[in-house]
């Protein structure tokens, strides 16, 4: 059984704050900051290059990986950390389009994250081999799996709406069709029960800065099935997924399994925050979370719509249907968030018209869940989001 109020402790909130935006950008484990200094003043400071070797900086992104891999169902040795989430995206794609080469459609959804058609498109203008981006509903995806798909490309909780796509048997429709799978975790890993071994994907990948608290700009993560590792070819060759990066050789040769899927040289301070991140995980069970989550959902939902039909839910009505998060939908969604920021209640807006709302067990409590419902619902009634001061936008929404 998870301890909350455990998990709740190991973090650092700014008092007077109701904070429904974790699946946006996590808050920042207590530890976070010690951990932190210790790798700048203790190991980059006083042990300097030597640290790479004396304070395993080198190994960072496999172990950090592993430890992800315990929360989304991946066995060990499967995932790595580094790079950013669109770079992953790449690296999944190219390399999953490589093991399917006589097809020549990308299938993925309206939902999805704009960054992942952008870089799905972007690397099949750059093959130049005839292959379409097709875009369907996300209600219309399985009857979209058809024998010319290559590869599906989904995120599994849709970042407006927190609609949740069934993993398991979208990826075995997939299979069904001669397709590969490949699924973005961005708002899944940390927030629901995944299980990509079990679910049989072929690709995963994710950001660490949301659900998992990682903080602003933490590293990304990719998953190869076991099944895949050694035939996945690296598009992005970068000198730490070589065989042996420190024999300097002019030739690629890809590494040993999952760590063919490094790049870059692994960006050591904010892996050192990710892992303070990380230990607040140890003793967690995401099905205590994801209970806990509708919880807290269906509370806010409940508070919200029980103060008058001004706000339209968008999300799915069934918590069994969505991720960790709760969309409205209304005409003034931004002036209306901004109002609900300045009295202390932080959420997001994701336009055209949806005020989004993350729910995070590890530090969030029923008590803030139905302030928050409250203030909003004082907002509402008194228009308070009409003054002129909310109206001016920000370039972070």
């Amino acid at each position: 059984m998870t301890d909350f109020a455990l998990t709740r402790a190991a973090f650092d909130r700014p008092a007077g704050v109701i904070y429904l935006d974790g699946n946006s950008l996590g808050a920042m484990p207590r530890a976070a900051a010690a951990r932190v200094e210790h790798t700048i003043r203790a190991e980059w400071g006083e042990r300097l290059i030597r640290a790479w070797n004396e304070a395993g900086w080198m190994a960072q992104p496999p172990r950090v990986g592993d430890r992800i891999g315990r929360l989304i169902g991946a066995p060990a040795g499967s995932v790595v950390v580094g790079d950013t989430l669109s770079i992953k995206v790449y690296q999944a794609l190219a390399a999953a389009l490589a093991m399917r080469p006589d097809r020549r459609v990308v299938l993925s959804d309206s939902g999805n994250f704009p960054t992942d058609l952008y870089i799905a498109q972007g690397l099949l203008d750059t093959l130049g081999q005839g292959h379409e981006l097709r875009v369907v509903a996300p209600e219309a995806v399985a009857q979209a799996i058809t024998d010319d798909v290559a590869v599906t490309l989904l995120t599994e909780v849709d970042y407006r709406t927190g609609r949740l796509h069934d993993m398991a048997a979208l990826t075995a429709r997939a299979h069904a069709a001669g397709a590969l799978a490949i699924w973005d975790l961005a708002h899944s890993a940390g927030a629901i029960p995944v299980d990509v071994a079990g679910a049989k994907a072929d690709f995963a990948v994710g950001c660490t800065y949301k659900y998992l608290n990682g903080g602003p700009g933490a590293p990304a993560f990719i998953y190869v099935s076991p099944e895949h590792v050694d035939a996945a070819q690296p598009a992005l060759a970068g000198w730490m997924g070589h065989e042996k990066p420190f024999a300097f050789d002019p030739d690629y040769r890809p590494g040993a399994g999952i760590e063919r899927m490094r790049v870059g040289t692994p960006p050591v301070i904010a892996l050192a925050a990710l892992e303070a991140a990380l230990d607040v995980w140890d003793g967690v069970d995401m099905a205590d979370v994801r209970a806990a989550s509708i919880r807290l959902s269906e509370r806010f939902i409940d508070s919200v719509e029980s103060a008058g039909p001004t706000l339209v839910l968008a999300s799915p009505r069934d918590p069994a249907a969505r991720g960790s998060q709760v969309s409205f939908r209304h005409p003034d969604a931004y002036a209306i968030m901004a109002a609900l920021i300045a009295r202390g209640v932080i959420g997001d807006v994701r336009a055209p018209d949806i005020l989004r709302f993350g729910f995070t067990p590890l530090y969030l409590t029923e008590e803030e869940v139905v302030q928050g419902a409250v203030i909003l619902a004082e907002i509402m009634r008194t228009e308070a989001w009409r003054d002129p001061r909310f109206q001016a936008r920000q370039a972070v929404t």
